[in-house]
């Protein structure tokens, strides 16, 4: 960030993004995450677009450390297809930074819903190119992507409820703590 003073607003979204990737360490049901919607939420609050990408991905780099710790009792930078699924988490920062400008259920409903799908896509097919565990064929992304769509519920389920509960929580924030809605 250039040399412009750290506002509340800043400070905050970071807060409420680093609570978010830490919640991911808590016992939860599969796919029932926070990572969607901590996308969503950077890439619509943060008005420093480089903040807007490096805070939610580092977030969820960091927490991906200490899963993956939990998963191979090592800690491991980057598994395999993890470039792919940070290049989702991108992307879903850049659909919150345009398509929630204006906020409204509606807004967040429609974003939410296509932030699940994208994952969905670009997650499985990185899973379907790089993981080895399917034919590199129509039939082998068929299978990957059937395999797939057990967990897509969970998926969905946890999107649009950190999603609605975050940008909620910040709005009503925002209008208690007229701070907040300083420059960001």
């Amino acid at each position: 960030m250039k040399s412009e003073k750290v506002t509340l607003h800043f400070v905050v979204i970071t807060a409420i993004l680093l609570m978010l990737a830490l919640s991911r360490l808590l016992p939860h049901p599969f796919n029932f995450s926070p990572v969607a919607a901590l996308a969503l939420f950077g890439g619509a609050k943060y008005s420093n677009r480089f903040a807007a990408y490096l805070i939610p991905i580092a977030a969820v780099w960091i927490s991906d450390l200490f899963l993956n710790f939990a998963f191979y009792g090592r800690f491991v930078a980057f598994y395999d297809g993890a470039l792919v699924t940070y290049a989702a988490f991108a992307m879903i920062v850049l659909l919150g930074s345009k398509a929630l400008k204006k906020f409204s259920a509606m807004n967040l409903l429609f974003t939410s819903l296509s932030a699940s799908l994208l994952f969905f896509l670009v997650s499985n097919f990185g899973v379907w190119a790089f993981s080895g565990m399917y034919p590199l064929n129509t039939a082998g992304i068929t299978a990957c992507y059937a395999a797939a769509v057990p967990f897509f519920r969970n998926t969905l389920a946890g999107d649009l409820v950190y999603s609605f509960a975050v940008f909620y929580a910040f709005e009503w924030a925002r209008l208690r703590f007229p701070l907040l809605n300083t420059a960001r």
